[in-house]
């Protein structure tokens, strides 16, 4: 078990990325494997905010073609979607109170740290250095394996 974060769907999605072959190749074995794997709803409006930015893209995507590309990830016979529990702001709590030096643009990701730890999910697929802050996870760089 193990969820994917926003920039291994941004490369895989992204042709002209030089990561592209690589993250589109993984993704589609998760996809393929019917073995569980885990989104947030965040990861995904991350993933809608940057292929449809043009700031960030050199050809952004359509509100539909990103949907599109969301969708095709949701018919995956093994992803799930965290969501929030009932544990979820004393789960937050504790992850503030273990690493108080957390804010500004890494709040993001404490959001899916939290939510991965209420689910017992220690693993994430990212190229993020900012998840090796979680002593609680394990982070897989995709393109290290």
């Amino acid at each position: 078990m193990f969820v994917v974060d926003t920039n291994v769907l941004v490369y895989a999605a992204s042709e002209e990325s030089p990561e592209h072959g690589r993250c589109h190749e993984k993704l589609d074995g998760w996809r393929e494997s019917g073995e569980p794997w885990y989104l947030t709803w965040p990861i995904v409006y991350e993933f809608l905010r940057i292929t449809t930015h043009p700031r960030v893209w050199s050809r952004p995507w359509s509100a539909r073609q990103a949907l599109t590309f969301i969708h095709a990830l949701l018919a995956s016979p093994g992803l799930g979607i965290l969501s929030a529990t009932d544990r979820h702001a004393d789960t937050l709590s504790r992850v503030l109170e273990e690493l108080p030096d957390v804010r500004a643009n890494v709040v993001h990701d404490v959001h899916t740290a939290v939510l991965m730890r209420e689910h017992g999910i220690r693993r994430i697929i990212t190229r993020d250095n900012d998840f090796h802050r979680f002593p609680f996870l394990e982070v897989v760089d995709p393109l290290s394996r």
